[in-house]
């Protein structure tokens, strides 16, 4: 069992070889990890020390790096970055392993990835964890288009818009293949409808840091669900969230309830 360092594997699904790892207990109820836009599962998950905090409480820690992303096949067409399609991405990983039942948590574009995922396969979810996105899952979270102007722009000097400097600054600093990046941003901003969102029975917990401009509020987007329940991160934005020792013990505890031990 490696905490600090996971070793990666990879699969094949759409033809494509799409990398995770696979740590923890694995006799322990099993957490899928599915990161972020630009980000892959390191830094999502073990450098702000999601894999060590739910492998020291027992869980099977699995995260996949999602097409487009980390050590995964990067193809440059839109349309393979529809958020549907990466939910198939993130159940072929369980077939793989032959799990048939997980606790599945996303960040931002991940949480969208993960509702996709309850809604096609609720047999294949347990519990969901949706982070760094709330309502915006519903009404959007605003033009996207800057973004991937700025990482198609020859180098960060070019970009004046805030946000799009802030993703191109961190997928220059990924080392990142930044048209697929732009192709994913295009691709995988479809909405969920709030009828939908009413249809997920799984335990939920939407987190939300309090400076987060992105997410949209936590509670808005709990309220339209059954068994769902909002937390505010206190002082954090989009980025700063994930890691965020409020949100890891709400997750323990919500994992207590609801994880299956």
């Amino acid at each position: 069992m490696n905490l600090n360092t996971p070793v990666f594997s990879s699969f094949i699904r759409d033809g494509l070889r799409l990398a995770f790892f696979d740590e923890g207990d694995p006799s322990g109820p099993p957490v899928l990890l599915i990161h972020g836009f630009a980000s892959n599962a390191n830094v999502n998950w073990v450098h702000p020390g999601w894999l060590k905090t739910l492998g020291d409480a027992g869980y099977r820690v699995i995260a996949i790096d999602n097409r487009g992303h980390g050590a995964s096949d990067k193809p440059h067409d839109l349309e393979a970055y529809r958020p549907w399609i990466m939910a198939e991405d993130a159940v072929g990983l369980l077939d793989h392993l032959g799990i048939p039942e997980a606790n599945v948590m996303g960040y931002s574009m991940g949480a969208r990835i993960s509702v996709f995922t309850a809604l096609a396969h609720p047999d294949r979810v347990r519990s969901l964890v949706l982070g760094g996105l709330g309502i915006g899952m519903t009404d959007g979270v605003g033009d996207w288009d800057p973004i991937a102007d700025a990482l198609l722009a020859p180098s960060l000097d070019d970009v004046t818009h805030a946000r799009g400097r802030m993703f191109r600054a961190f997928a220059d600093q990924t080392k990142s293949d930044r048209v697929a990046l732009a192709s994913c941003i295009q691709g995988s901003r479809d909405l969920v409808s709030r009828a939908d969102m009413g249809k997920i029975e799984a335990p939920t917990l939407i987190g939300v840091g309090t400076k987060d401009d992105i997410a949209g509020a936590p509670e808005k987007l709990a309220a339209l669900m059954p068994h769902a329940r909002a937390l505010d991160i206190p002082g954090r934005d989009h980025m700063l969230a994930v890691g965020d020792k409020v949100f890891k013990k709400a997750v323990l505890e919500f994992y207590e309830e609801v994880a299956g031990r």
